[in-house]
């Protein structure tokens, strides 16, 4: 048992660190073919050639980074084979169609088009170019697309059925796979934060070029375009965000309540704007969850139901289960933990008993152990738990996080207004030092903001590999620790020799850059 739960942690270690590093290419990916191509339509628009040299130079920039995310993407994906063959087994059916649609349409689209964007200058039309363009950019979003999909269908598996006789889930409606509401909001909130990222790097770059006193129209074009474009994607992030949080209250409350630390819930909720979390809270004691906390009245409430009035669940309520009527007279009840505990092993014998009955030929039995089958499988993932505490995730690194994540949305709001104010407004603050250093500095700030979103998603949500279906421990290969230790090194060492290759050809290309007049 302690080797498999090693096993269990150094392969999520090995996961998360292939997916954070994955994760520092993908937002800047679409962000930036985004703003490329709006860059190039100003070109084609205008027929003025500061903007096709402008293009090339952010062009350039773009592919430094699809480059290295490909990388990285491919790994990942390999991972699903070597570490967790039984999530393969158990879900690749419905798992493996949308990572197979990336790779045969979208991926090979990027390539494709990607060619004609780079090395089709004056060899193809403006027009074809153009298209060239918009359609690598498509295909980024749409190989997002597909990933995401696969990733919402994790945490809200839909569109399948269990197959007794496969031991595995089938997918019997792909439209339920591809359009559930946490996919498409999922889709479109990844989208737009990499709007907002590229956004912040354009403008970023830009205060660069200002601080090394070169490319001053070249900058400024880039601020007042990036400004908007990540202005706007902020916007919608923060909208589709709002959209998330009601998704995550619907169906998986659990990281609601470890995202805000919540143990006990109530009617009309409050949402903790800042807060300290008590470290040595946890759910087998009574211990006051916070040290410190500045609560809005009825937040929780409103952010995950849009009622001010209705219930929001804690940790512990969601463990002990409830019943309760919320300040709307409306009835909302859960099963327990211990509940769902004993209907997942009630599920599993059931199974067994169907196999059982099947080899002796007993159809009564079988058909009857079906039928208890199919009524508790939604509880099917619990039967793996020896107690309800094992269902709750990392309280406090996903409490932090998602505060991270918040406070930084709005850092960046304000970010872009002053950016789009001093571009249109006071171009002469352009020239102060300070601002050049708030416009790098706010580079990596993004980043974090994005990986916080990431990890308040992938840790809220454990110990599921499939929410309520499969637990990491379930999901796992037979293999030896030390070779998943073995590897975890390797791709560190990996991943720290193809960051400081991306970051020093940024830096090289953009110091380049600064050194001459792109416009010229």
């Amino acid at each position: 048992m302690n080797d498999l739960m090693s096993v269990v942690d150094w392969s999520r270690a090995q996961f998360a660190l292939t997916a954070m590093v994955h994760w520092l290419f993908v937002p800047l990916t679409i962000g930036l073919s985004f703003i490329v191509a709006l860059m190039e339509t100003m070109y084609f628009r205008t027929k003025l050639e500061k903007w096709k040299k402008l293009t090339k130079f952010w062009m350039l920039l773009f592919g430094i980074n699809f480059a290295c995310g490909v990388a990285t993407g491919i790994i990942l994906e390999f991972e699903f084979g070597t570490n967790w063959s039984n999530y393969s087994w158990f879900v690749g059916d419905i798992f493996g169609a949308p990572l197979a649609i990336e790779g045969i349409f979208a991926f090979f689209m990027e390539s494709t088009f990607i060619a004609v964007m780079f090395f089709g200058w004056n060899k193809v039309s403006r027009g074809f170019h153009l298209a060239a363009t918009w359609l690598t950019a498509f295909g980024v979003v749409l190989s997002a697309l597909w990933i995401l999909v696969a990733n919402a269908w994790m945490q809200y598996p839909a569109g399948m059925e269990f197959d007794p006789d496969q031991m595995r889930n089938v997918m019997v409606n792909f439209s339920d796979v591809v359009f559930s509401p946490v996919a498409m909001n999922k889709f479109f909130h990844t989208v737009f934060s990499g709007w907002t990222l590229g956004g912040v790097f354009v403008v970023g770059v830009a205060c660069f070029m200002l601080f090394r006193k070169s490319n001053r129209e070249a900058a400024l074009m880039s601020i007042k375009l990036g400004g908007w474009v990540g202005l706007i994607g902020l916007l919608l992030t923060m909208y589709t965000g709002d959209g998330s949080a009601v998704q995550v209250s619907r169906y998986q409350p659990m990281k609601l309540a470890a995202m805000e630390g919540l143990y006990n819930g109530q009617v009309g909720q409050g949402l903790i704007g800042i807060g300290v979390l008590n470290p040595s809270k946890t759910v087998d004691n009574q211990e006051d969850p916070m040290l410190f906390s500045v609560e809005i009245p009825y937040g929780l409430s409103v952010l995950a139901n849009h009622d001010a009035k209705s219930f929001v669940p804690g940790i512990n309520d969601l463990l002990d289960g409830y019943t309760i009527v919320d300040g709307n007279g409306d009835t909302v009840t859960d099963l327990s933990y211990t509940e769902k505990i004993a209907r997942g092993k009630e599920a599993q014998e059931a199974l067994a008993r169907y196999h059982d009955a099947t080899a002796a030929g007993d159809e009564q039995t079988r058909a009857e152990a079906l039928q208890v089958l199919r009524d508790n499988y939604r509880y099917f993932g619990y039967g793996y738990f020896t107690e309800p505490s094992q269902g709750v995730p990392p309280v406090a690194l996903t409490f932090y996080s998602f505060r991270i994540m918040v406070m930084g949305g709005g850092y960046l709001l304000l970010f872009f207004l002053a950016a789009l104010f001093c571009a249109y407004k006071k171009q002469n603050w352009l020239d102060r030092r300070w601002i050049h250093w708030v416009g790098i500095l706010t580079i990596p700030v993004v980043w974090i903001v994005s990986e916080a979103g990431w990890v308040v998603a992938e840790v809220g949500r454990q110990p599921w590999v499939i929410q309520d279906l499969m637990p990491a421990r379930a999901a796992i290969s037979a293999i030896q620790s030390s070779s998943v230790q073995i590897t975890f090194w390797m791709f560190v060492v990996i991943f720290l020799g193809l960051l400081i290759a991306d970051v020093s050809i940024l830096c090289r290309e953009i110091s380049k850059a600064s050194k001459k007049e792109i416009l010229k």
